[in-house]
């Protein structure tokens, strides 16, 4: 019996030991996961050169997520939930973030939109990083229509649009007053 109380005690204390450390220093979180949560943080803290930094072995991705970044602060993006980021591939990590935002809301419809940024690794550093989102048809008709009935409202703004242009943010304003528009104008036609 005796034997059984100190195995007992031994266990509780080491397994006391491993959530601590678990909890401390993150031991039980795969370091590439750890890594996009934290490019996560740094995106929607709308802190570039935080981001930035994360993305210093992502050259070719980065003036695309930087202007995302930009883009998204300009249109006001809250986030309405976020799941865990998780290994979709082998270095492939991918995090879903369901945002509201001014674009969709200027449309006059009760959606959130869900992005999905996908995070490449090498050697724990992020390579690459694609995104998708569940953007309703309403958006792609009301982007189309401001590119044809309102461009030069989005012209000067929207200028290296997802290149690397120099002001997302003025950018995505401008595409809100449009979708703006396009919704009344939709509306005034039924």
């Amino acid at each position: 019996m005796k034997q059984w109380m100190l195995l007992f005690a031994a266990s509780a204390v080491l397994l006391g030991c491993a959530r601590k450390s678990d909890v401390a220093g993150n031991d039980g979180i795969d370091p590439d996961v750890a890594k996009a949560e934290e490019f996560i943080d740094a995106f929607y803290s709308f802190d570039r050169n935080r981001l930035n930094a994360l993305l210093d072995h992502a050259e070719s991705s980065k003036p695309d997520i930087l202007y995302y970044q930009g883009w998204a602060e300009g249109g006001n993006y809250k986030i309405v939930n976020r799941k865990p980021c998780a290994q979709v591939k082998a270095n492939s990590i991918a995090c879903p973030v369901t945002v509201d935002d001014d674009l969709i809301n200027a449309l006059g419809i009760a959606f959130d939109v869900t992005d999905t940024f996908e995070l490449t690794f090498s050697d724990g550093e992020i390579v690459a990083v694609e995104t998708s989102s569940d953007d309703p048809p309403e958006f792609y008709a009301a982007k189309e229509w401001v590119m044809s009935n309102r461009s030069e409202l989005i012209e000067v703004p929207c200028k290296d649009y997802f290149a690397g242009g120099p002001t997302p943010g003025d950018c995505c304003r401008a595409v809100v007053q449009g979708f703006k528009e396009f919704a009344s104008t939709a509306g005034s036609s039924k």
